[in-house]
């Protein structure tokens, strides 16, 4: 897993109008591309290279169709005069120009997805996806097909795109003709409006036949295959998979940074991360967690013990949501970097069906291949371990929240961080812990893999399924819950490292300089009411402090802000 190196002012710097744009398809399209372009409008542009790339199946297809037009006979090839899915076998037709009219009639049945409309970032990940997919060169496509999704991204029309109705095979069919039906009209006839599907335009909800226009394009009449290209594949489920990858990477990062806040204001152990110990098991994660925590442990005065130093009490063991945190976030680390293997190829993927491939010998005249790319259990895989080891940061962490409130097992700060004037007159940091209970919880249900889930579909032909993108909504709902969770550890380790420094039988020990670069980012930063994240000493509205708070985890400024300490630190003792 590569940190993240980026302050959000940085992505937003970066994502502004006149960027540098993303190539695409000049080399792999990245996770971090991805991110800037779905969720900073970093503008695009599709490679020559690319569209040369595309050439081939393209003019395989195309010669197809003029056989068809010179009166050749023309055995079935699926997508381009079949039906789809159980109806594959059958020849739909004969006349050549109703190859467009199927693609068109396609895209007009499969949009038939329900529920609340997906946010921006996947819509812009979804069709960053489908345009690598597409340049992969052997879905038969046109260059203006990838040139008018690349516009559309650049321009700002976003499709609204239902939240339901993929199975995640074959393909995620239903979200992307949400997409289609706005870029493409009919080849003939009136174009109407109430087909167009709909878009957002200043954040409004319009017909994709409006949006178009106001972005000044025109929407595009389908050939043969293109209504296929456009609607198969796992572009939809990928897209969520591959943001929540991207937050979960953020999120161990500065959960790790939270937990050394909360292992020095309980006065932890050191002898849990001494390297020897991690070594001795092997574990890559382990090692490197141990590593980290030691890093954002150094220079602490409240931390009892380390490599080189006996600790004083005895015996030197916490509880395991403090000792046994590179026992857990290590193999969150390395399923989270086995994710980020699938991910990348998935988003460099070519999963339409059929493919065409024209370097096929001679000897076989059908270049298209009916296979199954569109199967999204590699993504659903994905997902659901996302999910499962996110839940794991959430369930340790509260745990934590839990020890920091109670006064029997916090080592003698005040009971829920309060040092309030009047015992019993002030919640404190009760009511935040609640809160992460509520939502550990909720994503307990939510961890439930969704990839052993199968309906059979199309009279059976279709008769195991992936679910990848229920495996992404939840993974997606999962990461954000747990955000909040890391965000109530920031807030509340931070007013306990206060609490330890001013107690009378610590007051001159101080935290490592990473928890006093953390303590100071924080309370330089304003809640989301205006007023300052600060020390309580009675009850305050919370609800502010924590949206601030979980603004903070999830734009990665916290560890930004760590790391430059640690950076700086580092230079002075160089120097």
């Amino acid at each position: 897993m590569t940190p993240h190196t980026l302050s959000d002012a940085a992505r937003l710097e970066n994502g502004r109008p006149g960027a540098e744009p993303v190539v695409i398809g000049a080399a792999r399209a990245t996770l971090e591309e991805l991110v800037q372009v779905a969720r900073h409008r970093r503008p695009v542009v599709v490679d020559e290279a690319a569209l040369a790339r595309m050439k081939p199946s393209e003019e395989w297809l195309g010669a197809v169709m003029e056989r068809m037009e010179a009166g050749e006979e023309t055995a079935p090839i699926y997508s381009i005069n079949t039906g789809f899915g159980s109806l594959a076998g059958r020849k739909a037709f004969d006349e050549p120009s109703d190859a467009a009219e199927l693609s068109r009639r396609l895209v007009i049945s499969n949009a038939s997805g329900v529920g609340r409309y997906m946010d921006e970032e996947v819509v812009r990940a979804t069709m960053f996806i489908r345009i690598v997919s597409l340049t992969q060169g052997y879905s038969g496509v046109r260059a203006d097909i990838v040139k008018t999704l690349a516009d559309m991204l650049n321009r700002g029309v976003h499709p609204a795109i239902p939240e339901f109705g993929s199975l995640g095979a074959s393909g995620d069919l239903i979200p992307l003709a949400h997409i289609a039906i706005v870029m493409s009209r009919s080849h003939q006839g009136e174009d109407l409006e109430l087909d167009s599907g709909e878009a957002f335009v200043d954040g409004a909800v319009v017909s994709g036949k409006a949006a178009m226009e106001h972005a000044g394009l025109e929407r595009l009449p389908l050939g043969a295959k293109d209504g296929l290209a456009l609607l198969n594949g796992t572009s939809f489920s990928c897209a969520q998979a591959a943001l929540a990858l991207y937050d979960a990477q953020n999120l161990l990062d500065t959960a790790q940074v939270t937990a050394a806040m909360s292992i020095e204001a309980l006065m932890g152990f050191g002898d849990a991360f001494i390297d020897e110990l991690h070594q001795a098991r092997g574990q890559r994660g382990q090692i490197e967690v141990a590593a980290r925590l030691r890093e954002l442990l150094s220079g602490s005065g409240l931390v009892d013990g380390d490599a080189g130093t006996d600790p004083l009490r005895q015996p030197p063991q916490d509880a395991y949501s403090l000792r046994c945190i590179p026992q857990v976030f290590g193999p969150v680390k390395d399923t989270l970097d086995f994710a980020t293997g699938i991910i990348d190829n998935e988003i460099n993927a070519a999963t339409d069906n059929p493919l065409i491939f024209p370097s096929l010998p001679a000897s076989r005249t059908l270049k298209a291949v009916s296979g199954g790319n569109f199967h999204a259990e590699y993504v659903a895989f994905a997902a659901d371990f996302i999910s499962i080891v996110v839940t794991e940061i959430g369930n340790i962490t509260e745990r934590r929240l839990f020890r920091l409130d109670d006064g029997t097992l916090n080592r003698g700060l005040p009971d829920m961080l309060v040092a309030s004037e009047q015992i019993g007159m002030d919640c404190g940091y009760m009511l935040p812990q609640y809160l992460a209970a509520a939502l550990v919880s909720d994503c307990k249900t939510l961890a439930h893999p969704d990839s052993v889930d199968s309906i059979p579909t199309c009279a059976n032909q279709e008769d195991h399924v992936s679910m990848a993108n229920n495996a992404g909504r939840h993974t997606r709902q999962i990461v954000a819950n747990i955000e909040t969770v890391v965000a109530v550890e920031l807030l509340m380790a931070a007013q306990a490292l206060e609490l330890r420094m001013n107690l009378p039988a610590t007051a001159g020990a101080k935290p490592g300089p990473a928890s006093l670069a953390a303590l100071a980012f924080l309370r330089a930063t304003a809640s989301d009411d205006g007023r300052p994240i600060d020390h309580i000493t009675q009850d305050v509205v919370l609800y502010p402090r924590l949206r601030k708070a979980t603004e903070l985890v999830h734009s990665g400024a916290v560890v930004a802000a760590v790391n430059a300490a640690i950076g700086a630190g580092a230079e002075g003792e160089g120097a």
